[in-house]
């Protein structure tokens, strides 16, 4: 058979599976809180029929997957992951986008140079979906610290209220804005179905991996254990974070322009190089095919990024 017809095959399938990957994040599924009970608590709350059932709905692919890596240890690790991103994705749907996005990204490479850049691009679209999942864990825990210290604050005037705990989390997950709203709204209901506040918010940490939560959540346990007057405790902690956040905005206000010498620095050779490449394709071609020309490659990849991660190092500035 011809090598192109298998190269244009093995293409059409992986961006076949890419774009099914990218309707189903889009789409999701239907929010079940038994499958948001069933990723982050240890009980079992789902039914072993209406198991049965979604498996069945599940094309046999991705059910065997979800099968095979449910008895792995790093399929609890991805799971978790993927509800830090809000992803309404299975393990097993995830392993197939990258498995699909390693592909374009090597058959791209071989397409281009047909040498070590489709390795290369192979490596690319490895750590491509990776980058995403973290890019919007990283968005997602910037919102919620954003918006944690107004959480607090209704949380404490809930109390004062006459609210026990349980309604004044009811009441932000109806009044204020996603992602709070949403995560908060996940507690009452895990609470709703049996499980503990403790059990609860600590479910809730592990969703959202934010020091500020967990001081939070630690004052509401030892709370829940000696006593005491729980809105004042959320006050003096809510002032802590909103002015932890408005240093924190300070701080990438100043930090800026290194910020951005970082990402020039390790984005605009790139750039430049596939500028020429367009244009004079034999001439930037001798970097790829000489082996000092790859040397010089390998270098310069390892000073940009090693400048790269020494500037974000310098302005990660902890508060």
């Amino acid at each position: 058979m011809d090598p192109i017809l298998i190269i244009a095959a093995m293409a059409g399938l992986s961006i076949i599976v890419l774009f099914w990957g990218v309707a189903r994040t889009i789409s999701g599924e239907p929010d079940l809180i038994q499958t948001r009970l069933g990723r982050y608590t240890a009980r079992e709350v789902e039914s072993p029929s209406l198991a049965r059932e979604k498996e069945q709905k599940r094309p046999p692919i991705v059910a065997g997957l979800n099968r095979a890596i449910a008895q792995q240890s790093f399929g609890e690790r991805m799971a978790t992951e993927l509800a830090r991103a809000d992803l309404k994705l299975t393990v097993a749907e995830y392993f197939l986008f990258n498995v699909a996005s390693m592909l374009i990204g090597f058959l791209l490479g071989l397409l281009l140079l047909r040498n070590i850049v489709a390795i290369v691009g192979g490596l690319v679209g490895f750590y491509i979906p990776r980058l995403y999942v973290k890019m919007r864990q990283r968005r997602r825990l910037i919102a919620f610290n954003n918006q944690l210290g107004d959480t607090i604050t209704l949380l404490a005037n809930s109390l004062r209220s006459g609210y026990s705990l349980l309604q004044s989390m009811e009441t932000v997950a109806k009044e204020l804005a996603p992602p709070v709203s949403e995560e908060f709204g996940r507690v009452v209901r895990e609470i709703g179905l049996g499980l503990s506040n403790q059990e609860a918010l600590n479910n809730l940490l592990r969703r959202v991996n934010s020091d500020d939560l967990d001081l939070m959540i630690t004052a509401i346990n030892v709370h829940h254990e000696v006593g005491g007057n729980l809105a004042e405790i959320l006050d003096t902690i809510g002032h802590t974070i909103r002015e932890r956040v408005r240093i924190k905005g300070e701080i990438r206000t100043i930090t800026a322009g290194q910020r951005a010498s970082g990402y020039i620095i390790a984005f605009l050779p790139f750039g430049l190089g596939a500028f020429l490449f367009m244009f004079n394709r034999e001439y930037m071609s001798v970097l790829f095919t000489d082996q000092c020309g790859l040397a010089m490659l390998v270098t310069a990849a390892i000073g940009m990024v090693a400048g790269f991660f020494i500037i974000r190092r310098i302005v990660a500035i902890e508060v």
